[in-house]
């Protein structure tokens, strides 16, 4: 028993060692740059056996952090429902295991608000993407992107990108794909092989056109000669 209760006493005074184990990985999902009022999830991952991870932000405390279930925290998980202004900042996170901390992951950081520029990709096209400044139209940052007398060349798939001025090569992530059928008159094709085929055609309706005109032409002889 002498021994059990110094190990019990012992237990809540043991130190963390900070340090001594490699740095975690720090990443967003669906990504770093994201608009007012969406969601994204903070992951930190380290690569031995973790006990529980620790995430902060720099120069200014987040007070989000305390409010995740443990059950997230342990696993690395920091989800934020609906992300404001309050939770843009830098981030990093660590771990412990077996009464030892990681190193701090490199930084994280979180941007939110305005997108200063729209891009427009069409997948397969030679073209590089349309880019057009953004508007704050509706409570909302937009871009309309307009295509002019549609033709089957527009029809594709299409997604959208958005960006800030103070890093226009961070995208985020593409938008959902957006499909466009042009409906209507096929365009006539005049590639050699058409022109052939419409010439054989051509040809066959004429060749009708002399038989059609020897039969009736055969039908009436007889009927004149009975008449004279």
């Amino acid at each position: 028993m002498l021994l059990i209760c110094l190990g019990l006493s012992l237990g809540p005074r043991t130190h963390v060692q900070a340090g001594t184990l490699p740095k975690p990985t720090l990443w967003a999902e669906p990504g770093s740059v994201i608009t007012q009022g969406s969601p994204v999830t903070l992951r930190c991952q380290g690569s031995l056996q973790v006990q529980e991870y620790r995430l902060y932000r720099e120069k200014n405390p987040a007070s989000w952090v305390r409010l995740i279930r443990q059950q997230l925290v342990k696993k690395g998980y920091f989800p934020i429902g609906f992300i404001t202004s309050g939770h843009a900042g830098r981030y990093r996170c660590w771990y412990y295991s077996r009464n030892h901390s990681s190193e701090h992951s490199d930084p994280l950081e979180l941007s939110w608000g305005q997108f200063h520029t729209f891009l427009l990709t069409k997948e397969g096209a030679a073209h590089p993407p349309l880019r057009l400044r953004s508007e704050h139209q509706a409570q909302q940052y937009q871009a309309e992107f307009p295509m002019g007398p549609v033709t089957s060349a527009h029809a594709g798939t299409y997604r959208c990108y958005g960006s800030r001025s103070s890093n226009p090569y961070l995208l985020t992530h593409p938008s959902d794909p957006l499909e466009l059928v042009v409906s209507g008159q096929h365009p006539q094709d005049y590639t050699v092989e058409n022109l052939i085929r419409m010439g054989v055609a051509g040809l066959v309706l004429v060749f009708l056109g002399i038989l059609l005109f020897e039969a009736q032409h055969s039908q009436r002889s007889p009927q004149d000669a009975v008449g004279q």
